[in-house]
């Protein structure tokens, strides 16, 4: 029963040719997300060395704590897009892109525009949730 239930995620796949512009398009993604990354790192107050010697305000600290915290919360968004971009260019390499994780069925082509980087169709998405 399970090699029958193996054939049959195996035989549903997607056509290279339209894996490709997806692929493409995840590589860009992911290189914007790492540059972005970068901005954010750079950004954070927390990352400015002359901030140790300077004898500012209280309001000056406060504002700093805010801009760490808030770089901080970006930079955790990113990172958990990267892994997600990173995971469905593994998939499309194993053969498993647009192909649920969990029921084995194709991801519907909508949601995966959208969120090319999606594990689960619509159904399991909405069970998860719940």
């Amino acid at each position: 029963m399970a090699k029958q239930k193996q054939k049959s995620s195996k035989s549903i796949t997607y056509p290279p040719e339209v894996l490709k512009p997806v692929e493409e398009h995840l590589l860009q993604r992911l290189g914007g997300l790492l540059k972005r990354k970068k901005e954010l790192t750079k950004a954070d107050p927390f990352s400015d060395r002359t901030r140790l010697s300077d004898n500012g305000a209280i309001d000056a600290d406060a504002a700093e704590q805010f801009g760490h915290m808030r770089a901080n919360a970006l930079r955790g968004m990113v990172d958990r897009t990267i892994i997600q971009t990173r995971k469905a260019m593994t998939r499309i390499k194993l053969g498993k892109y647009g192909v649920c994780e969990r029921c084995g069925k194709f991801i519907d082509t909508d949601r995966l525009m959208i969120l090319p980087e999606t594990t689960l169709c619509i159904d399991c998405e909405k069970k998860k949730e719940k």
